[in-house]
């Protein structure tokens, strides 16, 4: 999850606008007013903040956007979005959007390799959602290793610019 604060800070370093929204589970590993600092921007946790939503918040950050990118993407977050329940801010703003959508996943491998994760990926990647990794290695747990990494903060950058470029093309 630490990483995430460095592809915010590479994305904003090549001049792109850049607006959060974290989960309850990415709030216990990264906190808002870390991410907040980045993007100099606020930070969106809630999906019934009484302020935001008196103007529907949540499409308008489903929409206001060219791109979302979802890292790293859990075997949570994966479940929810092929499933398409909506029970927190992100789940609605994936539901909502009419833009392109990039998964990065990063997770155990056991997770990774599990069959349910696979039913999700594959049902996802069918809806046009775009993956990128995960990468094999070393894992955050003691003695793990295999498919689960999160990919290298560059390539995630590089991805982005490309399904930007291509994202203003068909534009």
């Amino acid at each position: 999850a630490y990483k995430c604060l460095d592809l915010i800070r590479r994305v904003r370093e090549r001049g792109h606008y850049v607006r959060v929204v974290m989960t309850g589970a990415a709030q216990q590993f990264v906190t808002p007013l870390s991410v907040g600092a980045l993007t100099n921007e606020r930070v969106f946790t809630d999906l019934f903040d009484l302020d935001d939503e008196r103007e529907i918040g949540h499409i308008r950050l489903a929409r206001d956007h060219d791109l979302i990118v979802i890292a790293p993407a859990t075997a949570d977050l994966l479940a929810r979005m092929a499933h398409g329940l909506a029970n927190d801010l992100a789940t609605n703003v994936l539901l909502a959007t009419d833009k392109p959508v990039l998964a990065v996943p990063a997770m155990n491998p056991h997770m990774w390799r599990h069959p349910a994760t696979q039913r999700n990926v594959a049902q996802l990647k069918a809806d046009g959602v775009r993956f990128l990794g995960p990468a094999a290695g070393e894992m955050a747990e003691r003695g793990e290793a295999g498919v689960g990494r999160l990919v290298e903060v560059a390539d995630i950058v590089a991805e982005i610019e490309q399904l930007l470029v291509v994202h203003e093309a068909i534009k």
